[in-house]
């Protein structure tokens, strides 16, 4: 069956894994200026992988200039991919899991660009890491022609997909688009029936080394109905302002079943500024692994309060937290480098 006949749609993350799949650091920003800051973001990405590696299968891809380092860090279980790439948020670079008929395994190769063709990204490696995890996962790919990545949707397994106006309809990502053929898109490839159009995405994701407003530090469905929402409380904050107009878009919305939402609050950590400034700490950003939440930290007073909220949105889920600093002062977090892969029965 062709992917022009099966119907796709892309699984809520607490479903069943296959494995969780990451990418090693390796370069530039991401390793940093010094040998203390490349130990720091390799230990980091580690701690994520050896801590999922508890649950299910860990899959890391590797540039070939760290077969030798990227052993010394993980756990002998991790399995390890060569691949050349230019950088490690697999979220984005790797392709979106969906499940077809009979759960057949697609995989859905997004157009990356650099985050919208950002100057001082590179991504000429990193636009054939979709085609590559889909290839080694034996999933049928759906290639798509829209310019996206998997930090900037998230969905409740039914049908409704979160979104925002500033990085689906960036004009350094999708310019000719509008929003009835980039929805059209999205159903045709994860299955959406209620594309959930979000104004904007926090402040520092925003600024110039941001990813101009992925969903994944902003809101995230923990199951059909259930909206767990970032919420800085502090007015000092510009993600005050920022998510109090987003929770009034919010307000009004309906998923796919045409239902309203309860919004539940996922406070954001008390820690508002770091060295270059507002921070966009958020304990959104976590991924589900079989049995499991892989939680930030921020080593903040909010984190066992986040902590709890979490293990109530997901009962009977272990919640296991790991310092997210490093990876947030390099752009992202936990969500962002980790890409999960569904259980299927096979390939269509």
């Amino acid at each position: 069956m062709t992917s022009a006949t099966q119907r796709w749609t892309m699984p809520h993350e607490g479903g069943p894994h296959e494995r969780l799949w990451l990418a090693w650091p390796t370069q530039g920003y991401t390793l940093g200026e010094t040998a203390e800051d490349a130990e720091t973001a390799r230990r980091t990405w580690a701690a994520v992988a050896n801590a999922a590696a508890r649950f299910e299968p860990v899959s890391v891809v590797v540039h070939p200039r760290d077969e030798d380092t990227a052993p010394h860090y993980l756990d002998g279980s991790i399995e390890l991919l060569t691949h050349e790439i230019d950088d490690a948020w697999i979220r984005d670079t790797g392709p979106s899991f969906v499940l077809g008929d009979n759960d057949a395994l697609g995989a859905v190769t997004w157009v990356f660009n650099g985050w919208g063709q950002q100057s001082w990204a590179q991504w000429d490696l990193d636009a054939t890491v979709g085609p590559a995890v889909a290839g080694w996962a034996g999933a049928q790919r759906i290639d798509s022609d829209l310019v996206n990545e998997g930090g900037g949707i998230h969905v409740d397994g039914v049908g409704t997909v979160l979104v925002t106006e500033t990085v689906q309809r960036d004009r350094g990502r999708n310019p000719e688009l509008s929003r009835e053929q980039i929805e059209a898109e999205l159903a045709r490839t994860i299955g959406a029936v209620k594309v959930i159009w979000l104004p904007r995405g926090l402040t520092r994701d925003s600024e110039t080394y941001g990813t101009r407003g992925h969903v994944d530090i902003v809101a995230t469905i923990p199951s059909p109905g259930v909206l767990l929402l970032h919420d800085q409380r502090d007015a000092a904050h510009p993600d005050h302002a920022v998510m109090r107009e987003i929770r009034t878009a919010l307000a009004e919305a309906t998923d796919a079943r045409d239902e309203p939402f309860e919004i539940v609050d996922l406070p954001a950590p008390q820690a508002l500024r770091d060295a270059d400034g507002w921070v966009d700490y958020s304990y959104v950003n976590h991924v589900l692994v079989n049995g499991g939440v892989l939680a930030c930290a921020f080593d903040d007073p909010h984190d066992a309060d986040a902590a709890a909220i979490l293990r109530d949105a997901y009962p009977g889920r272990e919640v296991v937290t790991v310092d997210a600093r490093p990876l947030f002062e390099r752009g992202g977090g936990i969500h962002c480098i980790t890409q999960q892969q569904p259980a299927a029965a096979g390939v269509g």
